[in-house]
């Protein structure tokens, strides 16, 4: 039997021994890298880094990059704040909105936030206040009649008045985001059980069922049959353009589609996908009679309270006190 050397330590002891850093090896973290990928949403991802290269290019004159950050994120509190307020003042000066000046000042607070999680950033923004700022002013859109004549636009004799159909349909019916529908996948498309899968906002991957209607179902069907739909990872809804034809139908297409068939149907308001669901939900709310618990099974919202904007300004409450009011001195 081989004799074990007592002065020769084993493979055990060696690795009892060994530094983590042999395999932890701790370097100086991209804060801006690790702050990015932490957005899952790709729009979400390219909103915040447009946000923070506006920001870089005001305090050092270039975009944001992992240097620039890293001098960022070691400054003195007070120095921080400085620099920050700075900035805001520059973005009133500018004339820009108090909700764009919050979303750009929530994306360098969230690059903090990141770098006190990664051991970089000692100071909070917590003394840089945002902008109250008075959300869906104008929340009531269009109502049924004005989008019965959007939808009675669509030539369904052709496959382009097919799938805008159903697509109009189906932003109506179930108040819809673009990008909601733009993800949207064959294989999402339940028939038989007339369901929806989709990727809600703010989720990740995590998906919803929604009921569809009976008649934005049949609508989804025509659609895929006329395409002849068949793998399930495909898009559901895609371009027929020469140059694009096949492809995805981006959130820009589905704008510039409400924009145009809007427009031809005589429709005065500057119509967008999102005041189709403005529309929706206003109408829904009139049809419940101000049932905000049952609409925001179809709206989606978190905040019972935002409904409450909606449902405020439909039944204009302050207009008919206002005419109690100027009747008791007539």
């Amino acid at each position: 039997m081989e004799r074990v050397n007592p002065q020769t330590p084993s493979h055990l002891e060696n690795s009892f021994n060994a530094k983590i850093e042999r395999h932890f090896t701790h370097t100086e973290p991209d804060v801006l890298a690790q702050f990015l990928i932490d957005k899952r949403n790709p729009s979400t991802r390219k909103a915040y880094a447009k946000d923070l290269n506006d920001f870089f290019r005001f305090s050092t004159g270039q975009v944001a990059t992992k240097d620039a950050v890293l001098e960022f994120l070691h400054l003195e509190r007070s120095a921080a704040v400085g620099v920050v307020l700075n900035y805001k003042a520059r973005l009133f000066d500018k004339g820009l909105s108090e909700a764009t000046v919050n979303r750009r000042l929530a994306a360098i607070k969230t690059l903090c936030s990141m770098g006190r999680k990664l051991g970089i950033c000692g100071f909070t923004l917590e003394d840089v206040k945002g902008e109250r700022v008075q959300q869906y002013r104008d929340t009531s859109g269009i109502t049924p009649e004005e989008y019965r004549r959007v939808l009675d636009i669509c030539d369904r004799s052709r496959i382009y008045g097919i799938r805008d159909y159903a697509l109009l349909k189906l932003l109506w019916d179930n108040a819809l985001r673009r990008n909601e529908v733009s993800l949207l996948n064959y294989g999402d498309f339940e028939p038989l059980a007339r369901e929806l899968i989709i990727l809600g906002k703010g989720k990740g991957t995590q998906t919803e069922i929604i009921g569809l209607s009976s008649s934005t179902t049949n609508a989804l069907l025509d659609w895929t049959s006329a395409y002849k739909h068949r793998k399930k990872k495909a898009p559901l809804f895609v371009a027929l353009d020469f140059q694009h034809k096949g492809h995805r139908i981006t959130g820009d297409g589905i704008y510039k589609l409400v924009r145009r068939y809007c427009k031809r149907a005589g429709v005065k308001k500057t119509m967008s996908p999102h005041r189709v669901r403005h529309s929706s939900i206003t109408a829904a709310l009139d049809a419940t009679d101000g049932n905000v618990r049952k609409v925001q099974k179809l709206s989606r919202h978190r905040q019972i309270d935002t409904l409450m904007i909606y449902d405020d300004n439909r039944a204009k409450d302050q207009v008919e006190l206002s005419e109690i009011l100027s009747g008791l001195t007539d």
